[in-house]
């Protein structure tokens, strides 16, 4: 399947979502990608949206391979692969080093897009983990476990296209995974979107602007 953009990809989840919508959930975006995506969720479900503010830790050498994650919080969630930590002779301290660079880009971001913002509460609700799709599934781990902290009646991955063999691993840290494609030869996220531009932090933000914090429960969409 080829998504037009991430809009497009965020309406086709909400319909395969679309029984959750009595249940009062609360969707949870993955910035800045599964942003757009969780907006058309949360407006389908009539659900309040929020934020889990996570970062792919990069190979020194090589960022784009994740050797592993880090979530935000009074005590940082941090998963670490230990195969590629091992693989690219990163040594503790140049992981930590890493760690601390993406926990300060991780309070950037709070700042510049939550600021003074009350946060939805996730215990005891449906709590639905969006982002545009899974590479590796390093940073999608780290956010399942951290919401799993959060203490949720129901925890629910839901992501547009994801490989086959890292879909398989995520439904064991979510009690259910929703994913309209996966691929055994899956390549990269962008192959499956017509457009796929960067989300800057402005449209986060004018996003995040359309859903208005209400206690937890979903704001009205005009």
């Amino acid at each position: 399947m080829l998504f037009e953009n991430r809009a497009d990809a965020g309406r086709k989840l909400a319909a395969a979502l679309g029984a959750y919508k009595d249940g009062r959930p609360v969707v949870l975006a993955l910035p800045r990608g599964g942003v757009p995506v969780a907006a058309e969720v949360a407006a389908a479900l009539e659900a309040p949206l929020d934020l889990v503010l996570v970062r792919k830790l990069g190979v020194p050498l090589q960022p784009e391979l994740a050797m592993g994650a880090v979530v935000d919080g009074s005590a940082p969630i941090l998963v670490r692969n230990e195969d590629v930590i091992r693989l690219a002779g990163v040594s503790e301290e140049g992981l930590q080093s890493v760690c601390a660079a993406e926990l300060a880009e991780i309070e950037r971001r709070r700042q510049r897009y939550l600021g003074d913002r009350a946060r939805v509460d996730p215990a005891g609700r449906i709590a639905i983990v969006i982002d545009d799709g899974i590479a590796t599934g390093a940073t999608t781990r780290a956010a399942l476990r951290a919401m799993r902290q959060c203490r949720p009646r129901k925890l629910i991955l839901a992501v547009p296209i994801a490989p086959t063999d890292t879909l398989e691993a995520m439904r064991e840290e979510a009690d259910e995974v929703v994913c309209l494609e996966d691929y055994e030869d899956f390549g990269a996220i962008g192959l499956f979107y017509a457009d796929f531009r960067q989300v800057s932090d402005s449209e986060v933000v004018a996003t995040l602007a359309r859903f208005p914090p209400t206690n937890g429960e979903a704001p009205s969409q005009t």
